[in-house]
């Protein structure tokens, strides 16, 4: 089982993280995320766990949101079950869960009743578009902020680039793109290791 972060400071020039939050501290931070989440919570769980609560660091939220992302279900879900259960165990997992989910579920149904009497008019469907390509934009800041963070080395981000152009513009499966470029990344990673380690 993942163990909870000690409150240490993650790089230099940054502050110490805080101590492990309990599940009502959980469901309190995955539900603000949950409710300003539009397009995607992912961008608003980061924020919360990383910059306004100091529970993670970036490179510890960015190796959970990508075991997620390739595990079944969405990855911001798996993400909040793995995140809960490191540091409340599984009362954190339920906590963070639901309150990812149980408030925007509300503003769904509310929003498929209006939707059912507003879907022909057009600028119910440029409002739609409009919100499309602004959650967009929110994920793609998102992903270069952590980028810019984290600093890979030079083959990490090639393999990021690679599976981004076999997913965006060749749509080859996710399955497929994880199989082969996953253990690549890893012997990446191993070799820059080791190259670190005889330096």
């Amino acid at each position: 089982m993942l163990k909870p972060t000690a409150p240490t400071p993650d790089h230099a020039g940054e502050p110490p993280l805080n101590p492990p939050p309990g599940p009502s501290q959980l469901f309190a931070a995955f539900a603000k995320a949950g409710l300003m989440g539009f397009g995607g919570a992912q961008v608003w769980v980061r924020r919360a766990l990383v910059e306004e609560r100091r529970w993670m660091t970036e490179r510890d939220y960015a190796e959970v949101l990508g075991l997620g992302q390739v595990l079944p279900g969405p990855n911001v879900g798996n993400a909040a079950v793995m995140i809960g259960r490191r540091f409340a165990g599984l009362p954190g997992s339920f906590a963070a869960t639901g309150g990812l989910y149980l408030f925007p579920l509300v503003v769904l149904m509310a929003l498929v009743l209006l939707w059912q009497e507003f879907a022909g008019d057009p600028h119910v469907a440029a409002f739609m578009h409009g919100l499309a390509c602004a959650a967009a934009g929110m994920v793609i800041g998102n992903g270069l902020r952590m980028t810019g963070r984290l600093r890979p080395p030079p083959e990490l981000i090639a393999i990021g680039l690679a599976s981004t152009l076999a997913a965006a513009w060749l749509r080859v499966p996710l399955p497929l793109i994880v199989l082969v470029l996953g253990p690549v990344s890893v012997a990446a990673v191993v070799w820059r290791g080791r190259r670190g380690a005889r330096a």
